[in-house]
């Protein structure tokens, strides 16, 4: 890249707890793992290539490979003495993960590359380090998940050469920014085409080993109701793709703590120490290695409507956010959800149940079932209510999931791909519902109720209420009516807002409203206090 214009940041960073770059640069993963290493917490070394290597490479791949490439080579240098291992080569190998990492969270929409660095001499040298089962595993896992990632599916070979996969699969995850999945994602979350994907590439550690490894997944809260205890999902000798994969059935996480509890204190521990760092739930993704705890990942959890709301409340009661950050932390939209009819407990009881599962996403769905993705989006385009019931999602089912008005699946739990993606996209959704349910429900009307895990055959009557029915809407009622410079109402002589949006709600700020009526008089109080305390900090 000679007389090219030379990177605002260094491009490639040692996430060893001293980088001391913004989350837009090293993104989010790298972000969190920079900061369990500054807490001394147990974490396998890594470094960053960051967002800015991202926006340079799509105009020019080859020049921007060629001028990262000295610097990702002295920190592969780095992990091999950190961890005593050398990278392509035994009798004690080092193998890499390289995974996507954009600043702000887009959960499976990206690509990642795991057990990088093996070979003929790595895997025999791996058999006699460990086994010649965990060996075989270990390069069929990486075989696979290369050729689907970096050579889409193609026949050609895998190369053997060690930093030929390693160039090959720091592209791949540049290339997969600019995916359809992850357009279409990024524009039904209104985030900003700007920037790209950090790469991070850290020390592989192994919970294939044998039957003390394992790897899971800890929420310090739970996203789904807000209730202020440890939630999480653990496989016992398997890998961290596995858990998040949704094509395996996991355990909850306190099985761990059966099996070795003092692994799970001290994941426990942890997740309590990056909670009051952040001011926020956690959600962190571990493996045990033969015994041994190691944190891989930690970024702010996605939650459900009803726990936004209860988490942010709880937050606030133990003094880590004030008022305003509280209500920051709830989107309209989760209001709105919360706010929708809801299905009373007689109703859902007298229809047949078709399936049960685990609930992923609270909330009532109804409409007919689609198993195949682009049928369901032509039926939603078509103005129909649709279901996505399919045996797991992956990231390629994103648009059909978008266009649904909730998902059903066979396997996966509640940490699953299908899982964090319906929480995100406030999606009610069931999972684990066994096999075979796809077919038996597609092309039916179901109602699914993703609070009780529940799959019922028809479109069920629901029944609306206010936020006036639980203690915890108001409360939040209370701190929106003290911040808001406009007191909303149910009814009463005052103006009419229609439009209940941002926008809305900015024009009768704009003229000199003080009092209006409004169908969700908390979702308009939310808003107007945003929009005030997002002016007093722009001042």
């Amino acid at each position: 890249m000679d007389g090219a214009t030379p990177f605002e940041h260094p491009p490639v960073v040692s996430l060893d707890g001293t980088a001391a770059l913004p989350r837009d640069i090293l993104g989010d993963k790298g972000y969190g793992i920079n900061v369990m290493r500054r807490e001394g917490l147990p974490v396998p070394p890594a470094f960053c290539i960051t967002t800015e290597v991202c926006a340079r490479y799509f105009d020019e791949p080859d020049s921007t490979a060629d001028a990262i490439r000295d610097d990702v080579r002295a920190q592969l240098c780095r992990l091999e003495a950190e961890t005593s291992r050398t990278f392509g080569a035994g009798p004690r190998p080092l193998l890499v993960s390289v995974r996507s990492g954009a600043a702000l969270s887009m959960p499976g929409m990206l690509d990642t590359v795991l057990d990088l660095g093996i070979d003929d001499a790595v895997e025999s040298a791996l058999a006699e380090l460990h086994s010649p089962e965990f060996a075989v595993d270990t390069r069929r896992r990486f075989r696979h998940m290369y050729r689907r990632i970096v050579l889409a599916g193609a026949d050609s070979e895998v190369p053997d050469d060690p930093f030929a996969q390693l160039d090959g699969a720091i592209g791949a995850v540049f290339r997969s920014w600019n995916v359809p999945r992850a357009v279409a994602y990024r524009k039904h979350r209104g985030f900003s085409e700007v920037g790209g994907t950090a790469v991070v590439v850290q020390a592989m550690v192994f919970g294939n080993v044998d039957p003390k490894s394992g790897s899971g997944v800890l929420f310090s809260r739970n996203p789904l109701t807000g209730a202020g205890e440890p939630f999480g999902e653990w496989l016992p000798n398997g890998q961290g793709e596995d858990v998040v994969s949704g094509t395996f059935d996991v355990q909850p996480v306190t099985a761990l703590r059966d099996e070795q509890p003092a692994i799970y204190e001290e994941l426990l521990r942890a997740a309590g120490t990056l909670e009051r760092i952040a001011a926020d739930v956690q959600d962190i993704e571990f493996t045990v290695e033969q015994g041994k705890l190691w944190l891989l990942q930690t970024r702010v959890a996605m939650r459900s409507a009803q726990a936004a709301v209860r988490l942010a409340l709880a937050l606030r009661t133990e003094g880590l956010i004030d008022d305003l950050e509280t209500l920051r932390r709830i989107d309209p939209a989760q209001l709105e959800t919360l706010l929708r009819p809801s299905l009373q407990p007689e109703t859902r009881l007298a229809a047949p149940l078709l399936a049960k599962g685990l609930p992923a996403c609270p909330g009532v769905a109804s409409g007919t079932a689609y198993e195949d993705v682009d049928e369901a989006i032509d039926a939603a385009e078509a103005g129909k209510d649709v279901i996505l019931v399919r045996p797991c999602t992956s990231p390629d089912d994103i648009r059909g999931m978008m266009a649904a008005r909730g998902i059903v699946t066979e396997t996966g739990g509640a940490t699953s791909h299908a899982a964090v993606v319906s929480r995100e996209l406030h999606r009610p959704s069931v999972v684990g519902c066994g096999t075979g349910i796809t077919r038996a429900l597609a092309g039916k009307q179901i109602t699914i109720d993703g609070a009780e895990g529940e799959v019922r055959e028809g479109t069920l009557e629901l029944t609306a209420w206010s936020e006036d029915d639980t203690p915890d809407l108001a409360e939040l009622a209370t701190i929106a009516r003290r911040h808001s410079p406009l007191v909303a109402h149910a009814a009463g002589d005052h103006p009419a807002i229609d439009d209940n949006t941002e926008a809305g709600v900015h024009a009768a700020l704009d003229a000199g409203l003080t009092d209006v009526v409004s169908p969700h008089p908390l979702v308009t109080m939310l808003i107007a206090a945003r929009l005030q305390a997002r002016e007093i900090a722009g001042r």
